[in-house]
């Protein structure tokens, strides 16, 4: 037992040496390069339908009532440019059990559906966050990577999932409810990564060369539902490489 515990003593020693020798741990990376893409006190800047959307104590804010919503699905379109490769960060509030939203990005307007419709990669919220965190493509192919996944689309084929980034349900329990998250949508190439309160929720590779959209707009959902939902964004800022 004696040999056991000095054994165990040189051990800690050995490990307390080596975390010696990889030096101090690397801190928080220090934020630089972002701008407003949302002023705090209009929608300058931003198409959205004024029947839905509104700014509010420095908010940007899009509401629905069980009997007021949109035909179909529509967003705040950024008009500020396309961006390709991107850092966006956020904050967002989503009200109501049934509430559907999302961060839209890398999007085309469709006018022959309707004006404020986008299709493209969408950073998925819901209120019961079965979906929140999620790589989805509105009016695309889908699902492409749930919660905790890090999926891959090979040119031609179906996503698969390659790796994870955390179990789902561990994930999800760092989500707050009816309440401020951070969002992040890091967009580098064919890679794709969205964070929510400093943490991976999913990761997607896309080497599919039909669908894959390497540039576009950006976007906030009103989802239309059958209740009253209430999406609420602030600190909107943007980095583009």
């Amino acid at each position: 037992m004696t040999r056991f515990i000095r054994f165990l003593g040189l051990t800690a020693a050995a490990a307390g040496w080596l975390s010696a020798q990889r030096g101090p741990a690397v801190g928080p990376l220090e934020e630089s390069g972002f701008h407003e893409i949302f002023d705090g006190k209009s929608l300058k800047g931003w198409d959205c339908d004024p029947d839905f959307w509104r700014v509010q104590d420095g908010v940007m804010v899009g509401e629905t009532k069980a009997d007021h919503q949109p035909k179909q699905n529509i967003f705040c379109i950024w008009k500020g440019g396309s961006p390709a490769d991107f850092d966006l960060k956020m904050q967002y509030k989503l009200t109501g059990e049934t509430g559907n939203s999302g961060v839209q990005y890398r999007s085309v307007e469709l006018p022959d559906v309707a004006k404020w419709v986008l299709k493209g990669y969408q950073a998925d919220i819901d209120g019961k966050q079965q979906y929140t965190g999620q790589v989805y493509e509105e009016r695309g192919r889908g699902f492409l990577a749930l919660r905790g996944q890090i999926a891959y689309v090979p040119d031609g084929k179906k996503v698969g999932a390659i790796g994870s980034t955390g179990e789902g349900d561990q994930l999800k329990g760092l989500i707050k409810v009816e309440d401020w998250n951070d969002i992040e949508i890091i967009a580098r190439g064919n890679t794709l990564i969205q964070l929510i309160n400093g943490r991976v929720m999913s990761m997607l590779i896309d080497d599919d060369q039909k669908n894959r959209k390497m540039d576009g707009e950006i976007g906030i959902q009103l989802h239309k539902t059958t209740a009253a939902m209430k999406i609420e964004t602030r600190n909107m800022r943007l980095k583009t490489f």
